[in-house]
């Protein structure tokens, strides 16, 4: 079969017929990945490796089942088929927690995830995979191949998985953590305690006791760009990956431990994302890639559907959780209790951890009892989705402080102002608070010209808090300085929010230049020193500050020269406004040495220009927000239309202002569809049936108004710069503020998400 399409977009007498050039699907791509008609470099569909193949993926059409046999051998037998892979030619892969990253990874786990062994789990699940000379073929391939299963029933809810005649998912699975743990083989894969003081106690204190319990679906995180990636083994056996993932180093890490191979084996170049959300803080279609190139001795790409997209990655997940908390008269918190059940799909490690540690953090509480338990079914296994496990928990205390407030008669903001965790505070997860900007939001969004408009028929506003952590870790960065005295930034976090232009500033600020004359580079695995992934609002905190080192050590260094070519004293010369200059001396005796200066003079003074910095950031400056929003409630077809909305967040300190906004309107816009409209719905057998963006209807720019952002800025002593992580604290409140809304608005008590029409006219009603 040709690869050239029967029928071309362009003229075909404009087309290239010289061997550089190849056709995937209707374009002519370039042999280097330039594509004919823009010039630009491609991946996705567009990019191709000379001798490319194609990989395809058969997925299980069961949620649950043994694999009793497959039988590949028709489809090895089809014209064009270089190569067909299984569970089994994957090595064993023992139980190891990965460290790191947004939520650990069980490598035996992730690498059952990556292919089925002995069981599917999840309609879905990888069974096989092929590569073939056209994406048709490895379909028809695909299709040829037969597997045996035997079915088994299917858990596809908390309530299925903890019932005593459930099925079970893994045999050999016992339950971990703090007693009472169930006995034997178990749908349990964790559960917890953590807390502090006198519940009882605290409770019998209280004027007033609210109870409250919200059941959220999955949902996912609805990137555009879907799962891709290209690898080419060369005879050496070393292996080269281009992906779009946000950590090249976790993809070398995994992959490597998935296929038994050490990490110097495969190269990884992170190629431009499209949307991440902590949805690609993993592998599913990298080592397959790469077990195919390397049994084919072909380049391997493999690009998920749409469809695929929504069956095999992971969601975040499908919570049921249980509140309790208790306040005086005055309206002081005296006690607060949670217990949360997570989903964890088909393999453990839901994000429940994250949720018991947030979801009482934004406030002070002396007597304190959290319990989390984390659950198997049988669906896709869960990975990251911003501020994981924090927004369904806050949704929960959230709904509480806003009915202790209507019960107490108080503002909802003075009631959380009464409450508000500051410096000095005990967080509920354990550490006292250094400087935050918590108590500053709420009294920035009570001062907001929103809270102090009126609202109409219909209408209710909504107050919500959220807290996220934010991270550190691991992070590496090169500034070079080149001979016209720019300067090039390189560190190896992909750039999915922004992070580029913030290290350049960062940079730029250090060195005394203009941004301008600051050039960011991503780099591949081989180019700079370990970096962990991007996530955990990390980048511009973490690897900032190895920039701000790296940028540091350039200014060291310029000083150095500087003294040399004035046989000056080190300590005598000073940086100031990106010049060299001599400090106790007459001016106009040595005029200022520019950075470009003392650039175009660097072989004769020792060399380039090279500033190095590596380092594990610790002091992630916690993040706070308070949001406003109002609705309106159709009250004959429970349609919720959301009027106005506004974002108050602590950002320590607004590197690049207008990305920071961006972040804060990208969090709402997720979380008001993750209140009104998403959730993943399967039938009976566990099959998805809304596995696309027709049907998981996630928001568009018609269903959501302008949202308003106020960046508060209480600086992050840990930080040289002040910078607290931005990225995932914004959709922490909006499940809580949409859903206190519309609870003011329809004087209904709702207790499941998404509120879709029908859900809420069933409130209404019951409310009579």
């Amino acid at each position: 079969m040709s690869d050239k399409p029967k029928s071309d977009k362009l003229p075909t007498d404009k087309l290239p017929t010289d061997k550089k050039w190849k056709y995937v699907g209707t374009r002519p791509i370039r042999h280097d990945g330039l594509d004919k008609v823009t010039g630009r470099a491609q991946f996705g569909a567009d990019y191709a490796l000379p001798g490319m193949l194609w990989g395809k993926v058969l997925r299980s059409p069961h949620a649950h089942a043994r694999i009793r046999r497959i039988d590949v051998s028709a489809a090895l037998a089809l014209d064009g088929v270089k190569a067909v892979i299984t569970g089994r030619d994957f090595p064993n892969v023992a139980s190891e927690v990965a460290e790191g990253g947004e939520g650990a990874n069980d490598f035996g786990d992730l690498a059952a995830n990556v292919i089925a062994r002995d069981k599917v789990l999840y309609h879905g699940h990888a069974v096989a995979a092929v590569a073939a000379t056209t994406a048709r073929i490895a379909e028809e391939a695909c299709k040829r191949i037969v597997v045996d299963y035997e079915v088994l029933k299917p858990v596809l809810s908390l309530d299925d998985a903890l019932a005593a005649d459930a099925p079970i998912l893994h045999e050999s699975a016992r339950a971990t953590g703090h007693e009472p743990l169930p006995k034997g083989p178990s749908n349990v894969a964790s559960r917890r305690e953590m807390g502090r003081g006198d519940i009882a106690k605290g409770f019998s204190d209280a004027d007033v006791v609210v109870e409250r319990e919200f059941r959220t679906p999955m949902v996912h995180q609805g990137y555009i760009e879907p799962h891709a990636v290209l690898a080419r083994t060369g005879q050496d056996g070393r292996s080269v990956v281009w992906c779009c993932t946000q950590g090249a180093f976790m993809v070398r890490a995994y992959s490597a431990k998935v296929l038994g191979l050490s990490t110097d084996m495969i190269k990884v170049i992170p190629t431009e994302i499209g949307g991440g959300f902590g949805g690609k803080t993993t592998v599913y279609g990298e080592p397959l890639a790469i077990l195919l190139s390397r049994k084919a001795g072909r380049p391997v790409k493999i690009v998920m559907s749409r469809e695929e997209v929504f069956r095999a990655s992971g969601p975040t997940s499908g919570t049921h959780i249980r509140v309790k908390m208790g306040a005086t008269r005055d309206g002081k918190l005296t006690a607060a209790e949670a217990v949360l059940y997570y989903e964890a799909g088909a393999f453990k490690g839901s994000p429940v951890g994250a949720g018991m540690m947030t979801v009482f953090a934004p406030y002070k509480l002396a007597n304190v009892r959290i319990e989390g338990w984390d659950v198997v079914v049988n669906k896709p296994k869960v990975a990251a989705y911003r501020a994981p496990g924090a927004p369904m928990a806050a949704l929960v205390v959230e709904t509480v402080m806003d009915e202790l407030a209507m019960t107490l008669g108080m503002d909802p903001i003075d009631f959380r102002l009464e409450n508000a965790g500051h410096e000095g505070v005990q967080a509920t997860y354990g550490p006292k608070y250094r400087a935050i900007g918590f108590v500053e939001t709420l009294r920035a969004a009570k001062n907001h010209p929103h809270y102090k408009s009126a609202l109409g028929k219909n209408q209710g506003r909504g107050v919500a808090c959220g807290f996220w952590f934010n991270a550190g870790m691991a992070s590496s960065a090169n500034v070079s300085i080149n001979e016209d005295g720019s300067a090039v930034v390189v560190t190896g976090n992909p750039d999915i929010g922004g992070s580029r232009a913030s290290l350049a500033l960062m940079a730029a600020e250090e060195l005394g230049i203009p941004v301008e004359n600051v050039r960011p580079v991503v780099a591949d695995t081989e180019a700079i020193g370990y970096t962990d992934l991007t996530g955990g609002s990390r980048v511009t905190f973490a690897t900032g500050m190895a920039v701000i080192e790296a940028a540091r050590d350039v200014v060291r260094q310029l000083r150095a020269r500087a003294a040399q070519i004035w046989s000056a004293e080190l300590d005598a010369v000073a940086w100031e406004d990106g010049q060299a200059v001599l400090l106790s001396e007459a001016p106009g005796v040595h005029e200022p040495l520019t950075l470009r200066a003392l650039a175009g003079r660097a072989t004769q003074t020792g060399g380039p220009i090279v500033g190095r910095a590596a380092l594990n950031a610790r002091g992630a400056g916690p993040g706070f927000a308070t949001h406003l929003c109002d609705v309106e409630v159709d009250r004959e077809t429970g349609a919720v239309t959301v009027l106005r909305y506004t974002a108050v967040q602590d950002a320590g300190k607004a590197i690049h202002p207008s990305y920071v906004e961006g972040q804060y309107q990208g969090g709402v816009a997720q979380g008001i569809g993750w209140a009104l409209n998403e959730e993943y719905i399967f039938d009976k057998n566990g099959v998805m049936e809304n596995a696309g963006f027709l049907d998981y209807r996630m928001p568009v720019a018609s269903d959501l108004p302008m949202i308003d952002t106020v960046i508060v800025e209480v600086a992050n002593p840990m930080h040289p710069h002040g910078v607290r992580g931005v990225g995932e604290t914004p959709i922490v409140p909006p499940l809580a503020a949409v859903a206190n809304a519309v609870q003011r608005a329809a004087g209904v008590k709702l207790s499941e998400l998404p509120i879709s029409p029908p859900r809420l006219l069933e409130a209404i009603d019951r409310a009579g």
